[in-house]
């Protein structure tokens, strides 16, 4: 795995080169600001990076902003970025995240927790590069092919680069560690999930269902624009949130305004044709008291909160239809 290190210290630099060489086998480069790091990314050779480590207090451009300017790059959409820094408090987790970071650890580093953090990421490269080398290997046979259109399993997290704070789910993951390591439990997680998304997902094509979740996520994300959350794609048409603040939804009155909105946003299929989505909301879970692997089967119980009340709505949907009716 190539590594691209930035931080305007040279002793991290070094400290970081010694530590990947000798503990971890991998390739490190560095670069000494985000000027530096862009130029060098945007270069002719630029080089094939699988794994970035950002410090966030660096002069001109900090890390945050380091790793925007990275996401908005094409090849480095979905490349793993680790924040390595001072900073603890937890706005800055809370920006580097919303900003696209993968995981964040905090200066002086741990060699065995850092180590640890890296052998996570490498898995992570190694398990995506079957699924780059396939769509590469399909657009090489099929040039004219969009690449939103490859085959899309119902249960594949999406990534959603466009959409304001949704991150993909190892950085949700990695989040949620952050907040137990750092003692900030005044959050909420709930989630909301596509009804009849198997519908959805069998009829239209992987683009359009691509689009429609999107766009779900787009709707969900200024429904809670006035509060701190954080969103990541589950897949099987699952979206779970995070908020912060101390801010308990009322669960039933939040669906019904994202289902009042998705009536308005006129989705539509390539063809022409409305679509109708509508979600149903799980339950929320506070993660006061809750720590370590606490907090992170929160998460899991609210993805099948929302998934257990999108298969009652239909069932009971269907049970009043039937009702009153003979063989």
């Amino acid at each position: 795995m190539r590594i691209l290190a930035v931080d305007d210290d040279p002793i991290i630099l070094e400290l970081l080169k010694q530590f990947v060489t000798v503990f971890a086998n991998h390739e490190l480069q560095t670069a000494s600001s985000g000027i530096e790091a862009l130029e060098l990314m945007q270069g002719p050779d630029a080089p094939q990076i699988d794994c970035f480590m950002l410090d966030i207090q660096m002069p001109r451009m900090d890390g945050i902003e380091l790793c925007q300017a990275l996401r908005k790059m094409e090849a480095h959409t979905n490349t793993p970025v680790v924040m390595l820094t001072a900073m603890s408090e937890k706005r800055y987790i809370d920006a580097a995240f919303a900003a696209g970071a993968t995981d964040y650890a905090t200066k002086p580093f741990d060699v065995t927790e850092l180590k640890a953090r890296i052998a996570m990421i490498d898995e992570l490269v190694k398990s995506r590069a079957p699924k780059t080398s396939k769509i590469f290997a399909a657009q090489a046979l099929h040039d004219q092919q969009d690449p939103q259109d490859m085959p899309l399993e119902l249960h594949t997290p999406i990534l959603l680069n466009d959409v304001d704070n949704v991150i993909e789910c190892t950085a949700m993951e990695n989040y949620v560690a952050q907040l137990s390591r750092n003692s900030l439990f005044g959050s909420t997680v709930f989630a909301f999930t596509l009804r009849k998304v198997e519908g959805f997902h069998s009829t239209l094509s992987p683009a359009e269902f691509r689009f429609l979740i999107e766009d779900i996520a787009e709707v969900i994300s200024d429904t809670l624009s006035e509060h701190q959350f954080l969103m990541t794609y589950a897949g099987s048409g699952t979206f779970v949130c995070i908020t912060e603040s101390g801010w308990r939804p009322d669960m039933t009155q939040l669906c019904d305004h994202v289902n009042l909105y998705l009536s308005r946003a006129q989705i539509l299929c390539n063809d022409g044709t409305e679509l109708h989505p509508r979600v149903s909301a799980g339950a929320a879970i506070r993660l006061v008291w809750k720590s370590g692997e606490q907090i992170l089967n929160a998460l899991g119980q609210a993805q099948a909160s929302a998934e257990e009340a999108a298969i009652e709505y239909e069932r009971l949907k269907n049970d009043f239809f039937q009702f009153g009716r003979t063989a």
